[in-house]
């Protein structure tokens, strides 16, 4: 019996798995072959998205349920992690078949740095949306710039995350060791209950636009909190990988009284390098042929383009989502 991967199925399956006492990867593996974009077998990939309100989490589902509309032999199912780190390491493990991930955390995954001792066995599906470092402080706390963190109680996201990736490099960046705050190493959930109750001083989060969990905050608390622009630090983050980049929150997304300038890095969907490259390709062509409906989940699903899909460097594009990616640039 095929062994079905996504953390929601496992438990619910174990018994039947070890009564037929083998085991074998259900989206399989590259067998060399021609990419034909079918697929012969029913299949199942699970897919690792990100903090519950999030939009990694918003648009991780609508996708599953597109994949599952159209069929094609693939079914998929998508559960709640702890984002980018954590999702490229279940990823190589088997844990997961798709997984979204900041692009500054994936490459270092193929690199081999960062929070990775080794190079990756990854590659990508396509980039997607972009992500926002949304840094958010309570007015009491005082604080005016990165540097006024010092000795405060600065949540820095869920462990083995993109955003706990990030905020480390900004602190850093500011000339503040992790040391030099009270890192409360917290979910967006989390972050944003501690933010309402007063007992965090400061957040970050990286996330596409809208975050649900930062519309709740805002919407509940906006006379206690302002963004923080973050952006005289980018200097140096640049220095670390050219892929952070100054961008602006505007003003309409959470109703704030102006444009916040802040520092924003791509979003990817990865795989493993050895994935079924049919599989690989039903899954990308799926990305774009229901764009419209992952747009209905989650705004930030309107920057999935067709001209940024291979913009994925330094992560090599699978070979069945370069096929796909053909297929949808080719003239009608």
């Amino acid at each position: 019996m095929r062994r079905i991967v996504g953390i929601t199925l496992v438990s619910t399956l174990a018994a039947a798995t070890a009564a037929c006492g083998g085991r074998q990867d259900t989206a399989g593996t590259d067998t060399g072959g021609a990419v034909t974009c079918e697929v012969a077998q029913a299949t199942r990939v699970g897919i690792a998205t990100g903090n519950a309100i999030g939009v990694y989490f918003a648009v991780g589902n609508a996708f599953a349920e597109q994949v599952n509309a159209v069929g094609k032999n693939v079914q998929a199912t998508a559960s709640e992690t702890g984002a980018s780190v954590q999702n490229i390491q279940q990823l190589v493990a088997g844990t997961y078949d798709v997984a979204f991930s900041l692009a500054d955390t994936a490459a270092d995954a193929v690199n081999g740095t960062g929070s990775f001792t080794a190079k990756q066995p990854v590659q990508a599906l396509s980039r997607i949306h972009t992500n926002y470092t949304q840094v958010i402080v309570r007015k009491e706390a005082g604080i005016k710039d990165v540097a006024g963190m010092k000795g405060k109680r600065v949540s820095t996201g869920s462990p083995k995350s993109g955003t706990e990736v990030i905020a480390n490099r900004v602190l850093k960046a500011a000339g503040l060791a992790e040391t030099d705050v009270q890192a409360q190493k917290l979910d967006l959930t989390k972050t944003v209950d501690g933010m309402k109750e007063g007992t965090i001083d400061a957040m970050f989060f990286s996330g596409g636009l809208p975050t649900p969990g930062i519309t709740d905050l805002l919407t509940t608390g906006a006379d206690k909190v302002d963004f923080l622009d973050i952006t005289p630090v980018l200097p140096e983050l640049q220095k670390i990988n050219e892929v952070y980049q100054e961008g602006v929150i505007p003003a309409a997304v959470y109703k704030t009284p102006a444009d916040v300038k802040t520092i924003v890095v791509p979003n990817v969907l990865l795989v493993r390098e050895n994935l079924d490259p049919n599989v690989a390709c039903v899954l990308t062509k799926t990305l774009f042929e229901r764009k419209t409906q992952l747009e209905q989940a989650n705004a930030a699903a309107k920057e999935i383009s067709l001209d940024t899909a291979r913009k994925t460097s330094p992560v090599v594009l699978h070979r069945g989502s370069a096929k796909a990616l053909d297929d949808l640039n080719a003239p009608k």
